[in-house]
């Protein structure tokens, strides 16, 4: 009965329209106020579910990702990119998949780096005769990237869920980020090539492109700053996230110039609505594990799967799959601190590593955000061409695809994502 009234509440509130973080955490408190376990415990959790150090490189992060946005940073990196690969047929398809690749690096979020990138590139898209519905739909794919490629507000999440250090899931993060790249840019080779895009009329010459990356140069610089400082062990993520606000005013103010208090303004209230969204919801979220631990849920639903899947790959095929119906419906915050406190013990059981399904975890959260009737990347890049979500959301199935052979291929080669953090020495399995 207890499963039912949490579970059953959180459906029936999502159904009918009650924004997630609400519905989770109407859910939680009524379940604990309604089985007596203790409504006290509801303010305690309140305070302890945000009170953690971790958490604190969010805000970092996104008013990073909003500054380097405001100073233009975008736009060079998009310039270089398309100078680079933009000639090719679908080159300028292939270069918003590779600008995202590296803007990832800077902005953590899906829907920031689709506004981003698709003000900058969706626009020369269109001039040189790409769909704009295949266009927007080729940003928003590839902007699932930047929950993959570090730094990632989904990668801080779940190391504060699990324990996991954030650090390791960084630098985890980086070459399974650059595969499902490599896909993405495949899928939109073989698209443009059916419909004949053309990139750009003009190679850069020699000159043209050195004169662009030196133009680039401290775009490309930050997240070599972040992952650099991690990996030597200088700096926490923490840490990294905000020596890069100060890189990014740095480089806004004094280098390129085209950042102004106004925008720095704006960066900074963006930041604290971005921000509060975040910790609303993890807030919610943690009531809501919180009463699934106590009400004997997670122990149930844990061996439920467990009876079901007998092998260890048949369980991460099987938490694929659910993640990845979860996320047409869920933001992947709430996924997180719904679903991994019932795989946590699974994975124990069946000794998963905790950091590669990480990796994994995320990948399929990346496919959450293209696929409808949530698809947040998708609302941000059909409102940047002003065209209906449903015409966006046909061209995004082959994207969509396309990560999905990407996350069997990590699935069933673990080294890849435990690569880098073991290398490192930052991560012991």
């Amino acid at each position: 009965m207890q499963i039912f009234t949490l579970f059953g509440i959180f459906a029936l509130l999502l159904l009918i329209g009650v924004p997630i973080g609400t519905s989770v955490g109407f859910a939680a408190v009524f379940s604990i106020w309604k089985y007596g376990l203790g409504v006290t415990m509801i303010s305690r959790n309140f305070a302890s579910g945000i009170a953690k150090f971790p958490l604190i490189a969010i805000p970092f992060f996104v008013l990073a990702g909003i500054l380097m946005q405001k100073a233009k940073l975008a736009e060079k990196i998009s310039n270089l990119a398309t100078i680079l690969v933009g000639r090719a047929t679908g080159g300028l398809a292939i270069a918003g998949v590779l600008t995202c690749l590296f803007w990832g690096a800077v902005s953590g979020s899906g829907p920031a780096t689709t506004a981003a990138i698709g003000l900058t590139i969706i626009p020369v898209m269109i001039y040189q005769n790409y769909d704009k519905n295949f266009s927007a739909a080729t940003i928003a794919a590839a902007s699932g990237l930047a929950i993959i490629i570090p730094p990632s507000i989904a990668f801080i999440i779940y190391g504060n869920v699990t324990g996991v250090s954030v650090g390791a899931l960084f630098l985890g993060g980086i070459i399974p980020g650059i595969i499902i790249g490599l896909f993405l840019m495949v899928a939109a080779y073989f698209i443009s090539k059916k419909r004949n895009f053309r990139g750009i009329e003009k190679g850069g010459t020699v000159k043209e492109i050195l004169m662009t990356t030196k133009d680039a140069f401290w775009a490309l610089l930050a997240p070599v700053i972040v992952l650099g400082g991690i990996y030597a062990g200088i700096a926490t993520p923490t840490e990294a996230a905000v020596f890069t606000v100060f890189y990014s005013i740095f480089v806004g103010f004094f280098v390129y110039k085209t950042l102004t208090l106004k925008g720095l303004y704006e960066a900074l209230v963006g930041t604290v609505i971005t921000s509060a969204v975040v910790m609303f919801v993890v807030t919610f979220a943690t009531q809501f594990s919180i009463a699934s631990a106590i009400l004997g849920v997670i122990d149930i639903m844990a061996e439920s799967i467990i009876s079901i899947a007998k092998t260890p790959i048949a369980v991460l095929l099987l938490a694929n799959l659910a993640i990845i119906i979860a996320g047409m419906f869920l933001d992947a915050i709430s996924i997180i601190y719904v679903f991994m406190p019932i795989f946590i013990p699974i994975l124990n059981y069946y000794h998963i590593d905790l950091l590669f399904f990480g990796i994994i975890f995320v990948v399929a959260l990346a496919i959450g955000q293209i696929t409808p009737p949530v698809a947040v990347n998708l609302y941000v890049a059909a409102n940047l061409i002003n065209s209906n979500l449903d015409k966006v959301a046909k061209e995004v199935w082959i994207y969509v695809f396309a990560v999905i052979l990407g996350l069997i291929f990590l699935t069933f080669f673990p080294q890849i994502s435990l690569y880098v953090p073991v290398a490192s020495g930052l991560y012991i399995p």
